[in-house]
C-alpha cells in the first residue's frame, strides 16, 4: 500500500502539493494513506487545469502508472471508487460533503478543494436560475424587429443568428458558440440594438468584456463596425457601447488579492454583460463574474467551444456547450421561434431549459472563399487526422500547406516570413506583424518559442548591426508575460520597440490602445516580457493574423492536442502553413483535452 514517503517520488507533485497533503493528513488525524495521496493529487490536478480529482482516476492503473511505481499503482487500482470513497470519508475531520466548511469536499465521487467546489456550485446555480426564467415581450413587435435585423431568411435554412437573437431577448442567459467567422460579434451587435429598442426609456446599461486586452480590442472593433449597418435609429446606435474592458478591470482588481471590488455585496452597474472569448475564462473568474452581476441582469457569452480551454482550472464554455445538447431545442421554445419567424427548430423531447440557451453558429463567412482553412480545421475538430493531412497536402487549397520537417529549410522560411516586419510608424509596424505570425505548440526544444525567438532575434541584430549588449532596437517585438496593473499591461499584451516620435534617439515600447490609438512605455519600465517574434498557440487566443506558420515539436508531448491544432490553424484568416512530422500530427489529432470537472453534470444532469 502507499506510504507517505512515496509522495516524494511522484514527479507530478510540487513542493506545494506535498506540503498541502501533509497538512491535510495532520488535520485528518487518521493516518489514512489513501487520503494523503488523494489530497496531494487533487492539489496537483488543480494546477494542471482540472477542477477536481475523479475517484475513478485515483483507482485507475492508467492514471497512476504515470505517477507511481507499478507496485503501488497496482495496489491502489485494486480498490473500487466506492471503497476509496468509504476510506476517504470515514470519520474524516478534513473532508466533508457539499456545503460543509471543510478543506476538501467529496461530491459524486469527485474530490474538490473547498474553494473550487464553491466556485462550481455558485456558477451552476446562476446558470440554472438564469436559464429557467423566460422574459415576456410583445410577440408581434419582436417578430417584426427580428425580420428587420435578419432579413435574409431562407425558406429551408434555419437562420441560427436569428435564433440566437431570440434566445438573448427571451432568456437572461445566452451562449453563442461557433468557429471563426460565423458571425458571433455581428449577431451580438444586433442583439444589443434589439435590447435597446425593447427597453427604450429604461436607460439599459450594456457592458462589453473579454479575458485579455487583445480580445477586448477586437471585440470593440467588431461591435463598432457592425453597429453602423443596423436597421435602427441613430439614437439606438449611439447607445450601443463600443468600448470593451478586460474582465479583471471590469470587476476592479485588487493588488495582491484574489478578490475584486465588485462582488455579490457590491454588484456591477450593468443590465446586460457581453463576454467574448469565453473559452479562455477559467472557473474561478467566471464564478466571480456571475456573483458580481445584479439580480435580473443578462449574461451573453460568446466563444468557440472547440478552442483550447483556459490556462487556469476549468473548461467552462465546453462544459456549458455539451455536444449532446447542441442543435436542438425544447418543443415550447421551438413553437415560440416558429411563431416569430415561421422557422421550425429541431426538437429534443424532455429538453431542459438550458437547452434553449445555447446556440451554435455553423456557417463560416470568413472561410467561404478560403475553404482549405475551414475544411482542415473541421477535420481536426472531428478527429480525422488523415483527412486533415490530405487537405493540407492538396494542391486544390492554396490557403493551406503541409511542410514535412527536413524537407523544408525552416530557417529560410522563417527569415522570408519575417522579412516584412518593419519599424515604421506604429500603425505600419503593427500591421506588418499582424500579417505573419509564428505560432509554436511548446516553449522548449528546437521548435519551441524560446529557440525560434532567439534565432530570429539574432538574425535581426545581424541585419540591423545591433550589438548583442544592446537590450532594445527599433522593430523589436515584446510580449508581456506578467500582469502589471500599475502600468496597465497584462500577460499576453504585444508591443513593438519603436523610436519616440518626439525624439528619434530614444526608444519606446509601443502598445495598441483599445480606442485604436497607441500608448508608449519606456522599455525599462516594462514588466516581465520575452521576445515576440513567435508565441505559443495559447498566447495567440483572441488574435487573428493574415498568415500563420504553425510549428509542431520534434517529439510528441501531452500538451499537443486537437484543440491546440484547431486553435492554431484558425488564427489564420488567409493562409496557414504547418511544419511537423506526420506521426506527431496524427497523435495530436487523436488526443483530446480532458479536464475533470463536475460543472457539466451540475447543469445538465
Amino acid at each position: 500500500m502507499i506510504q507517505s514517503e512515496y509522495l516524494n517520488q511522484i514527479e507530478s507533485l510540487s513542493a506545494l502539493d506535498l506540503h498541502f497533503a501533509r497538512l491535510m493528513a495532520r488535520l485528518d488525524g487518521r493516518g489514512c494513506r489513501e487520503f494523503e495521496l488523494a489530497a496531494a493529487l487533487v492539489s496537483s490536478q488543480t494546477r494542471a487545469g482540472h477542477v477536481c480529482l475523479e475517484l475513478e482516476d485515483l483507482a485507475s492503473s492508467d492514471f497512476l502508472k504515470e505517477r507511481l511505481e507499478s507496485q503501488q499503482a497496482t495496489a491502489l487500482a485494486s480498490l473500487s471508487p466506492s471503497t476509496l470513497r468509504e476510506r476517504l470519508v470515514n470519520d474524516s475531520k478534513a473532508l466533508g460533503q457539499p456545503g460543509q466548511f471543510k478543506p476538501l469536499i467529496l461530491e459524486r465521487d469527485r474530490l474538490y478543494l473547498n474553494r473550487y467546489w464553491r466556485y462550481q456550485d455558485s456558477l451552476a446555480k446562476f446558470i440554472l436560475s438564469a436559464a429557467g426564467s423566460q422574459l415576456k415581450l410583445d410577440w408581434e413587435l419582436l417578430g417584426e424587429r427580428l425580420n428587420a435585423y435578419f432579413p435574409n431568411q431562407g425558406a429551408d435554412e434555419i437562420d441560427l443568428q436569428r435564433v440566437a437573437a431570440a434566445v438573448a431577448l427571451l432568456r437572461r442567459f445566452c451562449v453563442i458558440t461557433g468557429g471563426p467567422g460565423t458571425g458571433k460579434t455581428v449577431t451580438v451587435a444586433k442583439i444589443a440594438g434589439l435590447l435597446l429598442e425593447f427597453c427604450r426609456g429604461h436607460n439599459l446599461r450594456i457592458a462589453l468584456a473579454a479575458p485579455t486586452g487583445k480580445a477586448a480590442v477586437r471585440l470593440q472593433e467588431a461591435i463598432k463596425n457592425a453597429k453602423e449597418g443596423l436597421p435602427c435609429s441613430k439614437e439606438v446606435k449611439e447607445q450601443i457601447p463600443d468600448h470593451a474592458s478586460t474582465i479583471h478591470r471590469l470587476l476592479g482588481f485588487r493588488r495582491h488579492s484574489p478578490y475584486f471590488w465588485h462582488d455579490a455585496a457590491n454588484p456591477l452597474e450593468v443590465d446586460v454583460l457581453i463576454v467574448d472569448e469565453a473559452s479562455m475564462v477559467d472557473l474561478a473568474l467566471m464564478s466571480k463574474l456571475v456573483q458580481a452581476l445584479p439580480r435580473n441582469s443578462r449574461l451573453i457569452l460568446l466563444g468557440d467551444n472547440n478552442q483550447l480551454a483556459s490556462v487556469e482550472a476549468g473548461s467552462v464554455l465546453a462544459d456549458i456547450c455539451h455536444q449532446d445538447h447542441l442543435d436542438h431545442f425544447s418543443a415550447e421554445f421551438s413553437g415560440v421561434v416558429s411563431s416569430l419567424g415561421k422557422q421550425s427548430l429541431p426538437i429534443a423531447p424532455g429538453a431542459e431549459p438550458l437547452t434553449d440557451c445555447v446556440v451554435q453558429l455553423r456557417k463560416s463567412y470568413r472561410f467561404a472563399t478560403r475553404r482549405g482553412i475551414g475544411e482542415v480545421s473541421a477535420a481536426v475538430n472531428a478527429g480525422e487526422a488523415g483527412q486533415a493531412l490530405e487537405i493540407l497536402k492538396s494542391q486544390d487549397f492554396p490557403d493551406v500547406k503541409w511542410c514535412e520537417r527536413g524537407d523544408t529549410d525552416l530557417q529560410a522560411v522563417l527569415a522570408t516570413a519575417s522579412a516584412g516586419y518593419v519599424a515604421g510608424d506604429p500603425a505600419q509596424a503593427f500591421a506588418s506583424y499582424n500579417q505573419v505570425r509564428i505560432l509554436c505548440a511548446v516553449r522548449e526544444g528546437p521548435m519551441g518559442v524560446r529557440a525560434i525567438n532567439s534565432a530570429l532575434d539574432s538574425a535581426f541584430r545581424r541585419r540591423l548591426a545591433i550589438p548583442d549588449d544592446k537590450s532594445w532596437y527599433p522593430g523589436q517585438p515584446v510580449l508581456v508575460t506578467r500582469n502589471d496593473y500599475q502600468m496597465n499591461l497584462f500577460n499576453g499584451d504585444f508591443g513593438i520597440i519603436l523610436p519616440d516620435p518626439d525624439d528619434n534617439d530614444e526608444l519606446k515600447a509601443t502598445f495598441e490602445r483599445p480606442d485604436g490609438g497607441f500608448r508608449t512605455v519606456r522599455p525599462f519600465r516594462l514588466p516581465e516580457y520575452e521576445a515576440g517574434y513567435a508565441m505559443t498557440v495559447h498566447k495567440s487566443q483572441g488574435s487573428e493574423f493574415a498568415r500563420v506558420l504553425l510549428l509542431l515539436p520534434e517529439k510528441d508531448v501531452r500538451v499537443l492536442t486537437r484543440e491546440l491544432l484547431y486553435t492554431g490553424i484558425t488564427r489564420a484568416s488567409e493562409r496557414v502553413e504547418v511544419f511537423g512530422d506526420e506521426v506527431i500530427w496524427n497523435a495530436a489529432v487523436e488526443r483530446r483535452t480532458r479536464r475533470s470537472s463536475g460543472l457539466r453534470d451540475a447543469i445538465w444532469d
